[in-house]
């Protein structure tokens, strides 16, 4: 039986209920924060529990780089019963449905007026959380950590996080460290000078995803890093520029490419870009690389991502034992760069920009006509 001063809800999926027991394994491992409300609900949620008793991770596991994760991990944050959920989040296993159903065909949604808005809404959130996370990016802080400052503040915006229970995805945000290409697993170890980090932050607000990722220095890093996150970010800003109502989308991994290969770089062929909306991934697919088949036109109303994943080495990679982590097969540093998009009438808007970013392209304070463009 639990014995604890104060009131705990069961970490189960989906579950609101007070919590009545703690797990055993946890409490000879002393992991803190297990609690369930009864043994079906532990029962049920120990596929995915299970996860936080690994405290060796598999020592003889041929790592390509220098990188280790650091277990147990940090029990499941919760989230409140009040939020919208995906239909995925109290899955067993982290399937969509909806997702599923919507492979069976090649077909791009394109948005109307009042879906547009819901889209910027929720992808101006996911702009301010992953600022947030980032201001928390420095030697010794865990990327545990980090998921804790993210997982509050989309809760703090009556969102959900869309990482969490996404095919079973344990945590609220991404964190790839170094080497790690994408889907690194937030856990206990400490960012340390010279890293760096990228932060994938995806959040689900009112019926609607948003998504972006930016990669960040750790302190003072080599010059051969700098590089690589510049190039990673021109990488997208310009294949960003390419984008507008008739441009294949099968064309803009040649721009990737091209600019990858120019700075010394290879560009990651496993993961691409992905359509976004109601739904976490759907059409179009958005491969990174020249010479894909990609299918599709860009139309008004097309709303997507692209996040390029730039390496120094070689562009192939491998998995770590938790089938999430995808690493470069060399161990050299890779970076990436995502922004949720909308096709105009002229252009694109791009939804998640920050800041000190454009916003349109091309610029709306300047016109097309017979002799070029001209500034109002």
């Amino acid at each position: 039986m639990l014995k604890m001063s104060e009131v705990q809800q069961c970490q189960g999926a989906g579950c609101t209920k007070e919590a009545k027991l703690q797990c055993p394994t946890c409490l000879k491992l002393n992991i803190s924060g297990s609690f369930f409300c009864s043994q079906d609900c532990f029962k049920k949620n120990w596929p995915t529990h299970k996860s936080v008793h690994q405290t060796l991770y598999i020592p003889n596991f041929p790592y390509t780089g220098t990188l280790r994760a650091l277990y147990p991990l940090s029990p499941r944050r919760q989230v409140p019963s009040r939020i919208e959920r995906p239909d995925y989040a109290d899955h067993p296993q982290g399937i969509s449905k909806s997702e599923k159903t919507a492979k069976a065909n090649t077909f791009i949604k394109v948005l109307n007026k009042e879906e547009i808005e819901e889209v910027r809404t929720v992808c101006k959130l996911a702009r301010e959380v992953l600022d947030i996370g980032a201001a928390t990016v420095k030697p010794g802080v865990t990327t545990d950590e980090i998921d804790r400052v993210i997982h509050e503040a989309i809760i703090e915006r009556d969102s959900y996080p869309s990482p969490l229970n996404y095919y079973e995805f344990p945590k609220s945000v991404c964190t790839s460290v170094n080497e790690v290409i994408c889907h690194g697993i937030p856990d206990r170890r400490e960012l340390v000078e010279g890293d760096i980090v990228n932060l994938d932050v995806s959040l689900y607000h009112k019926g609607f995803h948003g998504d972006l990722n930016e990669t960040y220095p750790v302190g003072i890093i080599d010059e051969e890093s700098i590089k690589l996150i510049k190039t990673a970010k021109d990488c997208l800003d310009k294949a960003i520029d390419c984008v507008k109502p008739g441009f294949l989308y099968r064309d803009l991994g040649a721009v990737i490419e091209k600019n990858a290969k120019a700075n010394n770089c290879s560009v990651v062929r496993t993961y691409c870009g992905h359509g976004i909306h109601r739904l976490f991934h759907c059409a179009p697919n958005v491969p990174h690389y020249a010479k894909n088949k990609a299918i599709g036109t860009m139309k008004p109303g097309h709303c997507f991502t692209i996040e390029p994943m730039i390496n120094l080495g070689t562009y192939h990679d491998r998995h770590w034992p938790d089938n999430w982590t995808a690493v470069t097969e060399d161990g050299k540093r890779s970076a990436q760069f995502e922004h949720t998009l909308l096709v105009t009438e002229t252009g694109v808007e791009i939804l998640t920009a920050g800041k000190n970013e454009r916003r349109f392209v091309p610029d709306p304070n300047t016109v097309l006509n017979n002799t070029g463009i001209k500034s109002l």
